[in-house]
């Protein structure tokens, strides 16, 4: 069963959307360009969700 996680190897900043492209089995890089432009879109509703993430989704370590 596949697990939601923050990244401690793909992270630029929490690991959040690292995570969640090894989740989805995505590009980060992709991820993160996406949520860019949804950013830009949404008047910046992602930034609050991911910050919101980076207290709620553990840290791949946490997990073992």
């Amino acid at each position: 069963m596949k697990r939601l996680y923050r990244s401690e190897k793909n992270r630029k900043i929490a690991g959040v959307i690292g995570g969640l492209a090894e989740y989805l089995n995505m590009d980060a890089s992709l991820l993160r360009i996406i949520a860019v432009v949804l950013t830009l879109l949404t008047s910046g509703i992602v930034p609050l969700v991911y910050i919101i993430w980076c207290f709620v989704v553990p840290l791949e370590g946490d997990l073992k």
